[in-house]
């Protein structure tokens, strides 16, 4: 683990939600997350169109890359249309409440067009593993009410105020923190402890770029539980292999699977699960500064302090 960054507070604590706070809980947090090795220099573009020599395939981050919570980037779309003309361009999203059919749909609403295998969402790659577990296990989930629980293959209970609920289900699935107030985490570190279970993490994500700053995401909280209860959560998604695994086996479906690697690039707005773990695949890397984790910001000093270094920094998408 890096040590520029000062680890003032335990992880567990809170704010301020800022890109500095964002990173110094991923660096908390950077034992459990892969290795990979990194240039000793990036080299800065305007945009992702400044790339078209350099990369055959591009994987797009959805948030800070495509969108910023509700709204589309002014001009990625037509970006993105553009790099399509003779590029494969595909989404890796950690974005978990919705699937990748329906995460598709809300791209195409704000001007996107990508084929239904060109978009991987984290929460398929859970559910890819669910179908794998006992038929008789009952998940609890942490979700929000419109996650459409009815889609696992499994069975599911909504984590609510209950804490019974915590303690008869056979596992849990953190699948979205958005409605997940302090109290819930209290009952599932309190079951945890009390008999420990598995936790599938759908979601890695330390927290998340919005309109409004940023929101607290899964893998904030699967990260204190590995604390707080000694145990050892598995994660679907980025920065993790189980999500790159899948990229290059759509790539192989494409009849692309003997590229280059460094032709491959994967696009993000943040160091820890976008640039990490595209590094840690083979692929190189482009961070996107204007919109995402580092807007407003030089993201210089967080390189700097991580070690994580991208190829390419774009100025936008």
């Amino acid at each position: 683990m890096h040590t520029a960054f000062a680890h003032k507070t335990s992880f567990v604590e809170c704010g301020p939600f800022d890109a500095a706070w964002v990173c110094e809980r991923y660096e908390s947090a950077r034992a459990a997350l892969p290795n990979a090795t990194f240039p000793q220099t990036c080299t800065y573009v305007h945009s992702l169109l400044d790339l078209t020599r350099e990369f055959d395939v591009f994987l797009l981050d959805a948030f800070g890359v495509l969108n910023v919570g509700a709204q589309a980037i002014a001009g990625a779309p037509a970006a993105v249309a553009a790099l399509q003309a003779n590029k494969t361009v595909m989404v890796l999203t950690n974005g978990a409440t919705m699937s990748a059919a329906d995460a598709n749909a809300k791209y195409a609403s704000w001007g996107f067009e990508f084929a239904p295998s060109h978009v991987i969402a984290s929460r398929d790659l859970l559910l890819a593993q669910l179908v794998q577990e006992p038929s008789d296990l009952l998940w609890g989930v942490a979700a929000p009410e419109h996650a459409r629980l009815e889609q696992f293959p499994v069975r599911t209970v909504r984590l609510l105020e209950d804490p019974q609920a915590y303690a008869r289900v056979d596992g849990f699935v953190l699948l979205s923190t958005n409605e997940w107030p302090q109290a819930r985490q209290q009952h599932l570190v309190a079951a945890l402890q009390a008999r420990p279970r598995q936790v599938y993490v759908g979601n890695p994500d330390i927290a998340a770029p919005r309109e409004y700053g940023f929101s607290i995401e899964p893998g904030f909280h699967a990260h204190n539980l590995a604390t707080q209860c000694e145990l050892a959560p598995t994660f679907f998604g980025k920065p993790f292999p189980n999500a790159f695994d899948e990229v290059k086996r759509r790539l192989k479906q494409i009849n692309i699977d003997t590229i280059d690697p460094h032709r491959v690039a994967m696009v993000g707005d943040s160091l820890h699960t976008d640039i990490l773990g595209g590094r840690a695949a083979g692929f190189r890397t482009v961070l996107v500064k204007n919109h995402g984790l580092f807007k407003g910001l030089d993201p210089e000093p967080f390189i700097n302090a991580s070690g994580i270094v991208p190829d390419f920094i774009a100025t936008t998408t």
